[in-house]
């Protein structure tokens, strides 16, 4: 029980990070968060996070781990919702 308080007291902190998937999502939301966070055309950050891409390993991998972290507006977060214990 208490791996599951820890885990909680992540998650609240991710929820606390004042980030969230952007409302104009077109995949993960994470460009439209970003766009969202700092007022950037969202087209234009789409367009980086695709060159981001080109870069082995570290494109992929932090919007992955990017995609399994940040909250959605709603505050609901991906990680937790694939490692919540059946009920």
């Amino acid at each position: 029980m208490k791996d599951f308080d820890t885990m909680d007291t992540f998650y609240n902190s991710l929820r606390s990070i004042p980030f969230r998937r952007g409302p104009k999502r077109f995949l993960g939301g994470i460009a439209g968060g970003i766009a969202d966070k700092f007022g950037w055309d969202v087209s234009l950050v789409r367009i980086g996070v695709l060159l981001s891409f080109l870069l082995p390993v570290i494109g992929p991998g932090l919007y992955l781990v990017a995609w399994l972290l940040i909250p959605y507006q709603d505050n609901s977060i991906v990680l937790q919702k694939m490692l919540r214990p059946a009920r």
